[in-house]
C-alpha cells in the first residue's frame, strides 16, 4: 500500500511524444507543495479511519465495540466532519435559523404578555377582557412572526378539519392505544408471568391541580365574555364604524352561504381577519386620506340637506302662520258680524243681569188619587 505522500506526486500521466514518433509512456509530475501538506493531512486521516476500520474487522467480539468507538472517533475528527459541523451548526444559514428562532419565541412572549385588562372601559362603564388586548395586538400585526405562525396554524386547521376525519382518527388512535396496551399486559402474564404495561405503570397518575383548574375556568370566562361583550358593542352600535363592518360582512355573509360551504366561509372570513387590517397598515395613508375624503364630502351633502331642510321647514312654517292669521281675522270677523258688535267691542258690567238674591221657590203639585181595581166577577 502507497504512503499518503505518494498519493499525489506520482500519478501517472499519459502524453503524446512528438519527439518519439508519438508513443505513450509514464512521466512523473510536479506536484504543489502546499496542496501535498493539505493532502498528506486528510490522507493521513483517512488513512487512520481506515486502518480503524480493518482493525474493526480483524477484532474479536470482545474488541469489537473499542475498535468501533476508535474508527468513529477517526471520522468524527476528520476535517472535513468538523468543517461540515461548523458549517451545519455555526454557518450563516444556522445563525439565520436561531435568529428566527429567537425572535418568534419573544414575540410570542410579548403577545403572552400583552393580555392585560384595557384602561378604556366600555360605554357602559365596565372593564373589558384581557382578550380584547390579545386579539387586538395579535391582528395588529405589531408581532408579524406570531400573528402569521397563529394565521397559517388556523388556515391549516381548517383544511384538515375539511379534508381529515379527526374524529375518525381520534378514535383509531383509540382503540390502537388500548388494543395494543392490553396485548401488551395479557403477553407479558402469559410468557413471564408479569404484563409489560403494569410495568410502565407510574407510581402517582397524573391530576391536575386546583390552582390550574381555576387558571383555565377563569380565562374560559374570560373568553367567552370577549364574544359576549362585543356582539353587544356591535349591536348598540358603541363603535358605529364596526357595526357598519358587520353589516356589510353579515349581508355578504347571506348571500354568499347560498354557494359557499361552512368551511369556505371559516376561510374567507379568517383571510378578512388577518390579511384586512396588514392591507390597513401597509396603506394607511393612502387609506385614511380616501376616507377623510369620503367624511368631507359626506359632511358637505349633510350640511346641503339640513340647510336645504331648514329653508324649507321656515317657509312652511312662515305660510302656516300667515294662513294661521288669516284664518284667525276672518274667524273674528264673522263671530263679531253674527253678534253685531264691532271688532273691539268695550264689555261693561252692566251688560250683565244681576244674580237672584232669593231662593227660588218650588210650588208642589198635588198628587193624583190612586187607581182601585174593582174586584172581579
Amino acid at each position: 500500500m502507497t504512503t499518503p505522500n505518494n498519493l499525489n506526486t506520482n500519478p501517472l500521466v499519459l502524453s503524446e511524444d512528438n519527439s518519439h514518433n508519438g508513443r505513450w509512456h509514464e512521466t512523473s509530475a510536479n506536484g504543489n507543495a502546499n496542496a501535498n501538506a493539505n493532502g498528506s493531512s486528510m490522507g493521513e486521516h483517512a488513512v487512520n479511519a481506515k486502518n480503524s476500520l480493518l482493525k474493526c474487522k480483524s477484532a474479536t467480539p470482545s474488541n469489537n465495540l473499542p475498535a468501533a468507538q476508535s474508527a468513529m472517533a477517526s471520522v468524527n475528527d476528520h476535517p472535513a466532519t468538523q468543517d461540515l459541523k461548523n458549517t451545519v451548526v455555526n454557518g450563516p444559514v444556522a445563525e439565520k435559523a436561531k435568529a428566527e428562532a429567537t425572535a418568534t419565541r419573544n414575540e410570542f412572549a410579548d403577545l403572552a404578555n400583552s393580555r392585560t385588562t384595557p384602561g378604556q372601559p366600555a360605554a357602559t362603564g365596565q372593564p373589558l377582557t384581557h382578550y380584547h388586548s390579545l386579539f387586538y395586538r395579535l391582528l395588529s400585526w405589531k408581532n408579524p412572526r406570531a400573528t402569521a405562525l397563529s394565521f397559517t396554524s388556523t388556515l391549516i386547521f381548517i383544511f384538515a378539519a375539511r379534508y381529515l376525519n379527526l374524529f375518525r382518527y381520534i378514535l383509531k388512535a383509540a382503540w390502537v392505544t388500548f388494543g395494543t396496551t392490553a396485548a401488551a399486559e395479557l403477553a407479558g402474564q402469559l410468557t413471564i408471568g408479569k404484563g409489560f404495561t403494569s410495568q410502565f405503570r407510574p407510581r402517582q397518575y397524573f391530576t391536575i391541580q386546583k390552582a390550574s383548574l381555576e387558571r383555565l375556568t377563569d380565562d374560559i370566562e374570560q373568553f367567552i365574555n370577549f364574544f359576549v361583550i362585543e356582539s353587544q358593542r356591535i349591536v348598540f352600535a358603541e363603535n358605529v364604524y364596526t357595526t357598519i363592518a358587520a353589516f356589510f360582512a353579515s349581508l355578504a355573509a347571506y348571500f354568499l352561504i347560498k354557494f359557499v360551504p361552512l368551511w369556505g366561509l371559516a376561510l374567507i372570513a379568517t383571510t378578512v381577519a388577518y390579511l384586512g387590517p396588514l392591507v390597513y397598515i401597509k396603506n394607511k395613508e393612502v387609506i385614511d386620506a380616501q376616507l377623510e375624503k369620503g367624511y368631507n364630502l359626506a359632511n358637505r351633502q349633510a350640511t346641503q340637506l339640513r340647510d336645504l331642510a331648514a329653508e324649507r321647514t321656515g317657509n312652511a312654517t312662515k305660510l302656516l302662520r300667515e294662513s294661521t292669521q288669516q284664518y284667525t281675522a276672518k274667524a273674528q270677523e264673522t263671530i263679531n258680524n253674527y253678534r253685531g258688535r264691532s271688532a273691539s267691542p268695550e264689555v261693561k258690567r252692566e251688560d250683565f243681569p244681576s244674580a237672584p238674591k232669593a231662593e227660588p221657590v218650588v210650588k208642589e203639585e198635588p198628587a193624583s188619587p190612586k187607581p182601585v181595581a174593582e174586584p172581579a166577577l
